[in-house]
């Protein structure tokens, strides 16, 4: 890929400006499309129950706010995120497969996605085994996810690509298309465990890969953005890709997403401003 030509598109794109009510609308629907995340050692119970209130309810004060689309969390608190969203439309997504790494027998990583799956996950976001990729194994490491896709069963898959390790965009397209062919329901940018992670070029490629892989098999994929994106102003950057690489109908939850912990107060208080012409305070939202 021209990479200079693919960096510089990205950016020109990134420059496109929205008016009052789009804008409104793209910040809702950003919104929407939110993972709300939270993938640290000390996460209990209770912080996954106020997680999935605030998916819920983004803002307590404004109930005509869309809800977030998942929780993202470790398996072991899968039946805390289940028994808190249920009948509520947000979905319950867990990261399995031996995350973030990857480096565990795929046996073993498996057993974990069905595990997860078992105790009521609606989505999996797993990764693709990146030593795999740089060795030049890729029958490897198709063959791995395709284990993963079966145990998945019925559960979205997501396939995390670990945008920030692959080298080149050459590398991230390959990734991608390789995820697709195996089964993925959506390619996913970044684990978020590293510091290069969610880019608009990075997105872009996988935005052109879901196209041709459209274009040649009839089958939608969805992209998920995740690591890094800690603003309105990124969000909305991420959706004028969408458009225009794939068009209005992916932008919706089913086929685009976002991977954030602190996004959400941005768009609430852009969401605000845009409705009311007065920023809200920092602290009218609550503190995940």
């Amino acid at each position: 890929m021209d990479a200079v030509a693919l960096e510089e598109r990205a950016a020109a794109l990134a420059t496109r400006s929205l008016k009052r009510e789009t804008k409104t609308w793209a910040l809702e629907t950003a919104l929407s499309m939110v993972d709300l995340t939270t993938l640290e050692g000390a996460d209990t119970p209770g912080r996954v129950r106020s997680l999935c209130r605030r998916a819920v309810r983004p803002d307590p004060g404004d109930p005509s706010l869309p809800h977030a689309a998942a929780v993202c969390i470790y398996p072991s608190l899968v039946p805390t995120a289940v028994e808190a969203l249920r009948g509520t439309g947000v979905r319950t997504a867990a990261v399995a497969g031996a995350f973030p790494s990857g480096q565990s027998p795929v046996r073993l990583k498996a057993a974990e996605v069905r595990g997860v799956v078992a105790r009521g996950a609606d989505e999996v976001d797993v990764v693709i085994r990146r030593g795999a990729l740089l060795a030049g194994d890729y029958q490897g490491a198709f063959d791995d996810l395709l284990r993963l896709r079966d145990a998945a069963g019925e559960a979205t898959l997501k396939v995390i690509l670990e945008v920030g390790e692959l080298g080149t965009w050459d590398a991230v397209r390959r990734a991608a298309m390789l995820a697709m062919a195996a089964g993925a329901d959506f390619v996913k940018t970044s684990t978020g465990k590293i510091a290069r992670a969610s880019s608009l070029p990075a997105v872009l490629v996988m935005l052109e890969a879901v196209r041709e892989f459209h274009e040649a098999t009839g089958r939608r994929v969805g992209v998920k953005a995740a690591g890094g994106v800690g603003t309105a102003k990124d969000a909305l950057r991420y959706l004028v890709l969408v458009h225009e690489v794939l068009g209005p109908e992916w932008l919706s939850p089913d086929l685009f997403r976002i991977g954030a912990s602190t996004l959400v107060n941005d768009l609430l208080m852009q969401i605000r401003k845009g409705r009311t012409g007065v920023y809200a305070a920092t602290d009218d939202f609550p503190v995940d």
